[in-house]
């Protein structure tokens, strides 16, 4: 039983059929799950008085279950991610407290006798250190399963359902030059070969040098059909103006489609369209309660209703360090694998409000001195993104003897292993400094530069 943005008691808050706590079977609740686990069973659900969204300490009561092979005791802690305004008040009959932290004394539990466990902290998220332990836990020590899903089957069992998917018919690929698209391109074309084209599209929201360095990239190393498209005005005219940061990027995702049906035509009789949509995207789309969606991803929320394409997806249940140990497994250079991810819609959401041609060039020369120093400081690879964002305010500065009133450039370095969660990166100041100061220097219109310390949840990775 998962988590989810509800409270227990909430009119429209989505119940399990209680029927299945008489199956006898393995039940794990986080989150909002162990809430309503707990109370199906009889226990009671309150409001806390101290949220919990974040790291938290845990304590470890018991050894055995879900946590075999932890420490225990006052002076073993773990770390934990926790993300809940109610918890667990009353324990109901035959379950036991297994774990503790400080603002939830029920933090993790067990029925005695059947094979029922709750956890209110979140074992899935990396920053979770024994998420993975607890997890391995629940499936191979108390549901008993037999581990037998590899890379190798993965890529045997999805090149098999392409090739009877596609038959003699064509396929276009959405290829933007990230980790997504290229692991994508790559599993297609082992299915089907010289039926696939790829489409490369410059939607004038690239970074410096990029559009070129990508082209030259896959028609040097790879056997890839790829075909260019400079569509860099007609995104900017159907940006100009726009402000919502979901209408930017549906208007991205419809531009993005609109282009590949125009070339599939050209084609000939195209029938599908593959593009590098992972687990994440999917569910950051997912709209709860009618509410918004965190945010529509331009390969997902963005695109139209209606598409005249049909979609290859072979990546939509897995993670971003999975597409990378796929990627390598196809064959793919490490340089292509572990290339920090970029946004599909580009710089498009790296610029707080309007899209400009004189903002995007702003943007640009900071985020080449932030990428530009991390690897000249061996921090690259260390963060799993760092990027510049350019902020609609302008503020007062001295530079020289005159007076200034200039942009502010947002720095962020997030640490993360699958973008569901991320922490923001532990960088040197010293480091910073330098980019700070390079920026200042050498980027006009820019006077000041601040480092963005905020976590994922409650924020997002990216501003926009």
């Amino acid at each position: 039983l998962s988590g989810g943005p509800f409270s227990v008691y909430d009119s429209d808050a989505p119940h399990s059929n209680p029927k299945i706590l008489d199956l006898d079977i393995p039940i794990l609740g986080i989150c909002y799950g162990a809430q309503l686990l707990i109370l199906q069973c009889g226990g009671q659900v309150e409001k806390a008085e101290n949220r919990e969204f974040g790291k938290a300490e845990l304590q470890v009561l018991r050894t055995d279950g879900l946590f075999a092979g932890l420490e225990t005791g006052e002076v073993h802690h773990h770390q934990v991610w926790m993300s809940h305004g109610d918890r667990v008040e009353v324990v109901p009959e035959g379950f036991e407290t297994t774990a503790i932290s400080a603002h939830s004394p029920h933090a993790a539990l067990r029925h005695d006798k059947k094979p029922l466990v709750a956890v209110q902290f979140h074992p899935e998220v990396v920053h979770t250190l024994i998420g993975t332990d607890v997890l391995r836990n629940f499936i191979f020590g108390i549901c008993d399963c037999s581990p037998d899903w590899t890379m190798h089957s993965f890529i045997e069992t999805t090149v098999k359902a392409i090739k009877q998917l596609v038959g003699d018919q064509k396929v276009i690929c959405a290829l933007s030059g990230g980790v997504d698209s290229s692991v994508t391109a790559a599993i297609v074309h082992r299915a089907i070969g010289d039926q696939l084209t790829c489409i490369y599209v410059n939607n004038g929201l690239m970074r410096t040098g990029e559009s070129e360095a990508i082209l030259r990239f896959f028609r040097q190393t790879s056997k890839l059909n790829v075909i260019d498209v400079n569509a860099s005005d007609f995104f900017l005219s159907e940006l100009k103006g726009i402000l919502e940061p979901e209408i930017k990027r549906k208007k991205i995702g419809l531009g993005f489609i609109k282009i590949f049906e125009d070339e599939a035509k050209k084609l000939g009789e195209v029938a599908f369209l593959a593009q590098g949509t992972l687990y994440p995207d999917v569910i950051e789309s997912v709209s709860f309660r009618g509410e918004a969606p965190i945010k529509s991803h331009h390969n997902v929320g963005g695109l139209p209703e209606v598409m005249k394409l049909e979609l290859i997806e072979p990546l939509r249940e897995l993670f971003k360090d999975e597409v990378r140990k796929l990627g390598l497994e196809l064959g793919l250079p490490e340089e292509a694998i572990y290339r920090q991810p970029f946004p599909g819609p580009g710089l498009g959401i790296r610029i707080m409000g309007e899209i400009t041609r004189d903002r995007l060039e702003i943007v640009r020369q900071a985020d080449v001195i932030v990428l530009d120093e991390m690897k000249k400081h061996g921090w690259y690879r260390k963060v799993w993104q760092s990027f510049a964002v350019l902020l609609p305010i302008q503020t007062v500065g001295v530079m020289g003897d005159g007076r200034t009133y200039e942009y502010v450039i947002a720095i962020r370095c997030v640490d993360s292993r699958d973008a569901m969660t991320a922490d923001w990166s532990r960088v040197p100041y010293d480091i910073l400094g330098i980019i700070s100061t390079r920026i200042i220097n050498e980027v006009r219109g820019v006077n000041r530069v601040v480092y963005d310390i905020s976590s994922k949840p409650p924020s997002t990775i990216e501003w926009e």
